[in-house]
């Protein structure tokens, strides 16, 4: 039998018994990290310190400053009784006194039991934040050091009310130093070799309790190492997997006639993708690329080129939008494109009722519709599609897991194309689209004048609403976002509502004005029916929330003006702008920051340097993190608990590199079965297939 699996074996039974039976957690402790989700004794090893104390060496309290974080060695010198104020609070004072001659209060409060602890003429070690003047120091509720702690760094672990990191640091001590617990090697040797890395075994004593900041450190990096590595290899076994063998092949891949027939030229990014999709759809195997380009590059374009390419070898195509607003301009859009080829284009929303529905359904099912558009009814368990071969599904970051897997459902083995306008980071698409191959739109149609943004604060309202009645007796449109649909007083005063902003300026500042009010409350029909009014022309300012962030194009709006901005995301922000400039005339977005946003308005001023959405999306994931992009329904990826994209991007480039090798040399990872249980086991713990 092989040594490493028996090994594992071993590890198994012991670090995945319950949490309950390891000595020193009683019941009540169970519980208290049952609810940060630590059910076993490997799931507290891999609950990882998020900082470290030191405690080794004892500060002169004359070198230091007030608010400084300080270990101090002190005499006690005398304790006075505990008493409890008139609220209810216990205070205990104990007052001390250092080797220099400085003395000091320490005042705790509700923890009688600290001082109970404390001998009068005995030494210890205090750790706090300095408080006081210069003739008195104190501190309030300051740790006292145990002995052991003052060797080394100390653990500070993410916490839940009534544990605290010296009580999680006693039973991570517990379990590592047990003769059961055994760490064994999951990642090749040849990798950790290549790499650099430390063993697992060392990686994991290291990350709890390190001898020194730059074992802490290698110990990090190894650790975030494989996070990274092991989820990139289980996305490139998810691409290995998805590659298998399909009677869809195209064989008839030109699509000069469909460019030539356009009433515009397409970009070099257009036909560089729209070759390299007629490339995928060519193989034997469900082509699964993505489609990434900023709002406006194109990208209807670049889908309709393939559905053109499917109908002409035989196939029928869907195309699903997460908005009936946006589903109804992609069928009109793609209906104009396709038309000259005498191609059907079905609508299919859930709006479409009755006897038209009907009708519909049976074109889907005998195959006189080429294409069909439409919302997640596409996916309604009564359409029958003839000969499902491409399916084209947009924001794809809109639609959960399971309702992309349906679509595909529908067909044999369709080929896939998935569309986004938010532009994506490369670092985090290696690990949102790693078992997909990416087509990038970085170029603008020709015609198209950049939006010139500014960024202004809400005392110049009247002077841009002012601007805004301008463009309307210009002949032009103008949108205006707010962030919330109703008042909150949970956001404050400074927060603007899309409902008040709309009651006030229709009675005020633009009144005699067709304004309108759109937001997600809405039904469907009424988002449609205002959304129309407006491409129509017939409503000049619409006031909304950010639905219409996706799917409004109105070539006539040529201002967006966005209130309380620093309150959304740099992406969000770029996608808005992006509703703008549709046209050839002159457009502008006005940012409005709150007079007292501070700081958070500073990062509003990358928008008004650059149009670039890539580098947007770096400073929005360096800034905010990967939740504006990653939502776990969305994606349904595990998630990272020691890796940060942003900070970790050399390691996620090599963890990147290391995954392909791997499964270029193994496909199935027969080669490595340890490697290969914890890449199942991390996607079985976030209930998303392999397959």
């Amino acid at each position: 039998m092989n040594v490493g699996i028996m090994a594992n074996s071993l590890e198994n039974s012991y670090l995945s018994q319950n949490i309950r039976r390891l000595k020193g957690v009683g019941q009540k402790r169970a519980a208290m990290y049952e609810k940060m989700k630590i059910f076993t004794f490997e799931d507290l090893l891999r609950h990882y310190p998020r900082g470290y104390l030191d405690y080794s060496e004892s500060a002169d309290l004359s070198e230091h400053n007030l608010m400084d974080y300080v270990t101090v060695k002190a005499v006690v010198d005398r304790k006075t009784p505990t008493v409890r104020t008139q609220g209810g609070r216990k205070i205990s004072r104990v007052y001390a006194s250092t080797e220099s001659g400085t003395d000091i209060e320490l005042v705790y409060f509700n923890n009688p039991f600290v001082t109970q602890k404390l001998n009068v003429g005995e030494e210890y070690y205090f750790y706090g934040r300095l408080q006081g003047d210069l003739l008195r120091k104190q501190m309030t509720n300051p740790v006292l050091v145990q002995e052991e702690e003052l060797e080394g760094m100390v653990p500070q672990y993410p916490l839940t009310e009534g544990l605290s990191s010296r009580m999680i640091s006693a039973n991570v001590r517990t379990i590592l130093s047990d003769p059961l617990c055994r760490i064994d090697e999951f990642i090749p040797k040849m990798i950790l070799d290549r790499y650099g890395f430390m063993d697992r075994d060392t990686a994991i004593r290291q990350i709890h309790f390190p001898d020194n900041e730059s074992r802490m450190t290698e110990a990090k990096r190894r650790l975030v190492f494989e996070e990274l590595f092991t989820l990139s290899v289980g996305m490139k076994l998810r691409r290995e997997r998805k590659r298998t063998q399909s009677n869809n092949a195209f064989s008839f891949t030109d699509t000069d006639a469909f460019c030539d027939s356009l009433p515009f030229r397409m970009t070099d990014a257009q036909k560089r993708s729209l070759k390299e999709i007629a490339s995928d759809l060519s193989k034997n195997e469900p082509m699964a690329r993505l489609l990434q380009g900023d709002v406006g590059s194109g990208k209807t374009a670049v889908a309709a080129g393939a559905v053109y390419l499917a109908a002409k070898n035989g196939f029928q195509s869907a195309v699903m939008a997460p908005t009936e607003v946006l589903a109804t301009q992609h069928a009109e859009t793609f209906r104009k494109m396709l038309e000259p080829f005498d191609m059907t284009v079905g609508l299919l929303t859930s709006s479409v009722k009755g006897k038209q529905r009907s009708e519909l359904l049976k074109q889907i099912a005998n195959g006189n519709a080429d294409l069909i558009v439409g919302t997640h009814a596409l996916i309604s368990e009564d359409v029958k599609y003839h000969r499902l071969g491409f399916v084209v599904t947009d924001e794809q970051h809109r639609f959960g897991v399971d309702q992309r897997a349906a679509l595909s459902r529908k067909g044999d083995l369709p080929h896939t194309l998935v569309m986004s306008a938010t532009p994506i980071p490369r670092t985090l698409s290696l690990i949102m689209y790693g078992d997909l191959d990416i087509s990038i739109l970085d170029e603008m149609p020709a015609g198209r004048s950049p939006v010139k943004t500014i960024l202004v604060n809400d005392t110049y309202r009247e002077r841009y609403l002012g601007f805004v009645r301008k463009t309307v007796e210009e002949g032009q449109q103008v949108y205006i976002v707010c962030p919330l649909v109703e008042d909150s007083e949970a956001l404050g005063e400074a927060a603007v509502s899309a409902t008040q902003y709309y009651e006030k300026i229709s009675n005020e500042q633009l009144k005699g004005i067709p304004i309108a009010l759109l937001h997600g409350k809405q039904t469907s029909e009424e988002k449609t029916r205002i959304m129309n009014d407006f491409q129509e022309g017939k409503i000049k300012v619409l006031v909304s929330t950010t639905v219409i962030e996706v799917g409004v194009d109105c070539p006539n709006a040529t201002v967006m003006i966005v209130e309380n901005a620093e309150r959304f995301g740099l992406s969000t922000l770029h996608q808005l702008r992006g509703r703008v400039g549709r046209g050839d005339l002159q457009s502008w977005c006005v940012l409005v920051s709150s007079k007292d946003s501070g700081t958070a308005g500073e990062r509003l001023k990358l928008l008004t340097e650059t149009d670039d959405g890539f580098v947007i999306a770096n400073e929005d994931l360096r800034m905010r993190g990967p939740g504006d992009f990653i939502g776990n329904r969305q994606h349904g990826l595990p998630n990272l608990t020691v890796a940060h994209i942003a900070d970790d991007e050399k390691i996620l480039y090599s963890a990147n590199e290391a995954a392909e090798s791997l499964v270029q040399e193994s496909p199935d990872l027969g080669m490595y079965p340890l490697m290969k249980n914890k890449v199942e086991q991390l996607f079985d713990n976030a209930e998303l297939t392999m397959n």
